[in-house]
């Protein structure tokens, strides 16, 4: 391929075109130089500014720290003050606790003074009934020596008749001695008799005495019992179920989820056993209170039973009928217990798709030995049935129900302690009555109660 060749006269142009470029391109470059220096003036003049306005700045930061120091020291006198009334009135609460706590150590001083007290008035009273018995038993004595005086002088009288006898009759003088020595035989086995009727009588004074010996000892183990319970095992109790109670409350988004669970399980645990020291307590009162029967109207007892179960006779919706037009021989707030025992056990023990329906009723009955008719008791009695349409139980276990602690049940069915129908047994045996249970499965329950109308006291 051949190299193009380019004329002289347009080198020549091109070179000068080049020239005249260049030119035009220095003009504007020193435009632009003078531009930039005009700037850089400016600049400077700004930066001047600038450091004028740093230095102005620099001192105001000087006066600032300067009133920062002050204010600190103020702060820090001021902090000093705060810790002086803080250490003051630190002080001042621990006074106020140890007044407190002397406060309580008094109070629990007089409620044990208070405790005792009453355990004197109650041996006192004690006393008062052995002595009134003892003095029971001494006027029998004193009576039964008086007859046998009578009989002595009774007896003097016949002699001094049969002496006289036996001087007018002296032909019968051998039938009156025969006569006098079969008395004298008689009055031997009478005064025999009399000794074996003094010594029996002796030995059943000696047994009243050891019996009353171990009631008085086992009244007072269920006063330990009952004072232990309600003290010194509530304390405790109520401890555990504070803390647990604050455990769960403060430190609930610190524990884990099984950490809550324990609290949770402890908490009901707590109050399982709250349950169980009151239904304990209740139990022990029914031995131990004494018996003060009152004529009552059963209906009217039935209701206060019904009003203090509101509340779960509301929740669980459920039909109470009472017919209990009599009135007998009863300690009502043992009586009213009873019944409110029974009721809350048909509530606890119904069946969930289906609305409680509860029944009791009574009935008087008259006694008469003559009849041929079976009788429960030996007295005119009423009859009082309490009857419901829950689950029902095996009737194979109608005599275990009434035992202490014993559940058909899984405690996590149902809950409570398995003292309630125990108590109702006993309150019932405190009214010299008989209790029975009768049931099926899914079939309801029956409990028939059978007290004399009138109590002997």
């Amino acid at each position: 391929m051949s190299k193009k060749v380019i004329p002289e006269n347009i080198k020549i142009a091109l070179q000068i075109e080049d020239n005249e470029n260049s030119d035009a391109k220095l003009i504007i470059a020193n435009k632009e130089l003078a531009f930039q220096n005009q700037e850089k003036e400016k600049r400077a003049q700004e930066l001047v500014i600038a450091n004028e306005e740093l230095a102005f700045q620099n001192q105001e930061k000087e006066k600032r720290a300067q009133e920062l120091v002050i204010a600190n020291k103020e702060l820090e006198f001021q902090n000093q003050e705060k810790e002086k009334r803080a250490q003051e009135l630190a002080i001042a609460n621990e006074e106020l606790l140890y007044q407190n706590q002397e406060k309580e150590k008094r109070a629990q001083e007089l409620v044990i003074a208070n405790e005792e007290l009453a355990f004197q008035n109650q041996e006192k009273e004690k006393r008062a009934q052995e002595l009134v018995i003892a003095n029971k038993e001494l006027l029998y004595q004193n009576q039964e020596k008086e007859k046998r005086a009578q009989e002595l002088i009774i007896a003097n009288k016949e002699l001094l008749y049969q002496n006289q006898e036996k001087e007018n009759r002296a032909q019968e003088l051998v039938i009156a001695n025969e006569e006098l020595a079969f008395q004298n035989q008689e009055k031997e086995k009478r005064a025999q008799e009399l000794v074996i009727a003094n010594k029996e009588l002796e030995f059943q004074n000696q047994e009243k005495e050891k019996r009353a010996q171990e009631l008085a000892i086992a009244n007072k183990e269920i006063e330990t019992f009952t004072y232990i319970s309600s003290h010194d095992l509530q304390e405790p109790l109520r401890k555990i179920q504070t803390f647990s109670s604050r455990i769960f409350v403060e430190e609930y988004d610190n524990l884990s989820a099984m950490g809550k669970y324990y609290v949770e399980r402890t908490k009901l645990s707590a109050l399982h056993m709250q349950t169980l020291i009151n239904d304990l307590l209740a139990y022990s009162r029914t031995k131990t209170i004494q018996r003060k029967f009152v004529n009552s109207n059963l209906n009217k007892i039935a209701k206060e039973a019904i009003k203090m179960l509101k509340e779960e006779i509301h929740e669980k919706q459920a039909k109470i009928e009472v017919n209990l037009e009599h009135k007998a021989d009863v300690i009502p707030f043992q009586f009213r217990q009873l019944l409110q025992n029974l009721i809350s056990n048909s509530l606890k023990y119904s069946i969930d798709e289906l609305k409680p329906h509860i029944v009791i009723k009574s009935d008087f009955v008259k006694y008469d030995k003559k009849s041929s008719e079976k009788f429960i008791l030996k007295c005119d009695y009423c009859h009082i049935s309490v009857s419901d349409n829950g689950i029902g139980f095996d009737p194979q276990f109608k005599h275990k129900i009434f035992e202490i602690f014993q559940r058909l049940h899984h405690k996590n069915d149902y809950k409570g302690t398995g003292i309630g129908l125990t108590i109702a047994r006993k309150i019932v045996e405190n009214h010299n009555g008989i209790i029975a249970a009768n049931g099926e499965i899914n079939k309801g329950a029956q409990f028939d109660i059978y007290i004399p109308t009138v109590q002997i006291q």
